[in-house]
């Protein structure tokens, strides 16, 4: 992103980067499966046959206690027909009509799929059996203005296992600490056109990763649950809080709306037409599978917007009320990405690369993701819009240099062979977790070595190729690893010599125009 803001720094007044949408899901996991279930019927001293009556009775239970908060402040308990019903809009014009500005707002109601359990017999054994499978219930939504995330919305599933939503929106709570902290700023929906101190208000929006969520987040289990203790008092649990899915945006605001449009459409124009499957797998951090990639146009009233998807999750870039430009990454599958941890049930252990969890526990690593997947993106916006001539950005790499006193040959963009050098390196897997020799020499020869020699020779070749990177400050080593990522300079130049190979004459001759 540094590229990008020193590009256009003379247009740019600030740069806000946090989350913006996060859904957070709390689950009581010993229960959530049809083993735990038993053994809380068990304690409880609940029959597989009386199951029916037993949950239903917990269940009234828990509606009544749920919405007793809010006949007893006089606020509407109102049930949806439908689930498709706009439940966000509904809270906004109730608040609007009675003049809420703290506190609840309203209880929706409405029934709609979920997971929870059945009893039915076993056809083998000819016993009951608990199955969990998808049904149906009713769901309570409490949307509410609370004194520290604003405007925000939790409900709860009222059948078992009580399943809970929380979404809250980064940039509403940031309001609120920055008029806690006293700083002045001009709101536009959940974006900011000016802010009196964007240092001060990115160190606030940082603090919000440092929330200890169980905590924050179970005083809304009380507000949802108030019978939760009574409920699990034989078999106590807890909630355990996860990520659903998380929005991470930068704003980028313009000093005037003629500045932001100056360049908006260029890089639209240039993210449309330029930027390839390879190219979002690596802002998106994911190996490249081509099928996987889908990239949209859309015009919408409150701004231009172009997406880029692979499977669950998507960067996306848009301009909002023309004066910010906002970078948003959302994630809603992890499970390519890695975090560097001990084993979840060994905090103590060795630290490796694993897998990234949805839990709450590897929030920071989320927010690092994200943020990566963003500057990868905007910076290959600004190397693509520079007005550095193509030739001086690649004469640095076009003449021989050295590296611990040894003379390194030059770079040869145009060639097949340190083409597919650029490619390897450039590729998505890469982006976030960087690569080593092994990982390259998967790419650069086919098949497997047939030989101990053949295989030292294709390892002397890559470590020949690494200097050879690292000699042109192209890659970087990661400390303490074996693996190698792309410097800002090394991104830089490689994508334009990537983006300068798939540029036809006709769109050059148009740009020259």
């Amino acid at each position: 992103m540094k590229q990008f803001i020193q590009r256009f720094s003379d247009k740019i007044t600030g740069v806000l980067s946090g989350f913006d949408r996060l859904i957070l899901r709390g689950s009581l996991r010993p229960i959530s499966y049809p083993y735990g279930m038993k053994g809380f019927l068990w304690l409880n001293q609940v029959m597989l046959k009386d199951f029916g009556r037993y949950v239903d009775s917990v269940s009234k239970q828990l509606r009544t206690a749920s919405c007793q908060a809010a006949h007893a402040q006089q606020r509407p308990v109102v049930y949806l027909h439908s689930s498709r019903t706009d439940k966000e809009a509904r809270a906004q014009k109730i608040a609007a009509k009675d003049g809420i500005t703290s506190g609840l707002i309203a209880v929706l109601s409405c029934v709609e799929s979920c997971m929870s359990f059945k009893v039915q017999r076993d056809a083998k054994s000819k016993e009951l059996d608990i199955e969990l499978r998808p049904r149906r219930c009713l769901y309570l939504y409490h949307y509410l203005i609370d004194p520290q995330f604003g405007w925000m919305n939790a409900r709860i599933q009222t059948w078992f296992p009580f399943n809970i939503q929380i979404c809250l929106n980064g940039r509403e709570w940031l309001s609120r600490q920055m008029d806690k902290a006293g700083i002045k700023y001009l709101r536009l929906d959940n974006c900011f056109s000016w802010i009196e101190d964007f240092p001060k208000a990115q160190k606030l929006m940082d603090q919000q990763l440092r929330t200890a969520w169980p905590t924050i987040l179970d005083r809304f289990v009380r507000m949802l649950n108030p019978i939760h203790g009574k409920i699990f008092k034989a078999f106590p649990l807890r909630y355990y809080w996860s990520i659903y899915q998380n929005e991470w945006a930068t704003d980028i605001v313009f000093k005037s709306t003629s500045a932001l449009a100056s360049v908006y459409r260029r890089l639209v124009w240039h993210a449309m037409i330029n930027f390839s499957s390879p190219d979002v797998m690596r802002f998106l951090g994911r190996k490249v599978r081509t099928a996987e990639v889908v990239t949209d146009f859309k015009d919408r009233p409150e701004g231009v917007r172009i997406k880029h998807r692979v499977g669950k999750n998507w960067i996306k870039l848009y301009d909002k009320f023309g004066i910010v430009l906002r970078s948003e990454f959302t994630m809603n599958d992890p499970e390519d990405f890695k975090v560097f941890r001990p084993k979840e049930n060994d905090p103590g252990g060795e630290c490796k690369w694993r897998q990234l969890r949805r839990g709450v526990a590897d929030i920071h690593r989320r927010a690092q993701v994200s943020q990566a997947g963003i500057d990868r993106y905007l910076d290959a916006l600004a190397a693509a819009d520079t007005s550095i001539p193509l030739g001086d950005l690649l004469q640095g790499i076009c003449a021989p240099t050295t590296w611990k006193g040894k003379r390194i040959r030059a770079l040869r963009p145009w060639s097949q062979e340190d083409l597919e050098l650029f490619k390897a390196v450039n590729r998505g897997e890469f982006s976030a977790n960087g690569f080593r020799n092994r990982d390259l020499q998967a790419l650069l020869f086919k098949g497997t070595p047939n030989s101990t020699k053949e295989k030292r020779r294709r390892n002397g070749r890559v470590t020949r190729l690494i200097r050879m990177l690292r000699a042109h400050h192209l890659i970087q080593k990661v400390n303490t690893t074996y693996r190698y990522i792309l410097t800002p300079k090394g991104r830089q130049i490689i994508g334009a010599a990537l983006t300068a190979r798939r540029v036809t004459l006709e769109q050059l001759n148009r740009a020259a125009a």
